[in-house]
């Protein structure tokens, strides 16, 4: 048996746990639910996973962040946009935060 606090969500030992800090993306990324050993909460790993797709078209994509997530486009690109300045989501998944940060890169350039 288990001491009873893994996977609880029970209060942090020392050392820290959920609420020991605001991730450095801002509030609301990396809170929630679990983490994965790198430090990412499920929800930031499946808008992570909805991006690395390829979709026909934004209508489509739009229908699986509300149907996958639960959440509006709207909230999705919110958290996808801090995601792409958490070292933690490039930790995770590099190819995809980095093809990001090029194209938003590539459009702060334009305006």
């Amino acid at each position: 048996m288990s001491s009873g606090t893994e996977g609880t969500g029970g209060p942090a030992g020392p050392g820290g746990g959920p609420g020991t800090g605001e991730s450095p993306a801002g509030p609301g990324v990396g809170s929630g639910t679990d983490e994965s050993p790198a430090g990412l909460s499920a929800r930031d790993e499946a808008v992570l996973a909805v991006e690395r797709r390829s979709w026909p078209g934004p209508g489509p994509k739009e229908r699986a962040v509300r149907e996958q997530l639960g959440i509006s486009p709207t909230r999705y690109y919110q958290l996808l946009n801090a995601l792409l300045d958490d070292p933690r989501a490039l930790a995770h998944d590099p190819v995809t935060i980095n093809r990001l940060r090029r194209v938003r890169d590539a459009r702060r350039g334009r305006r």
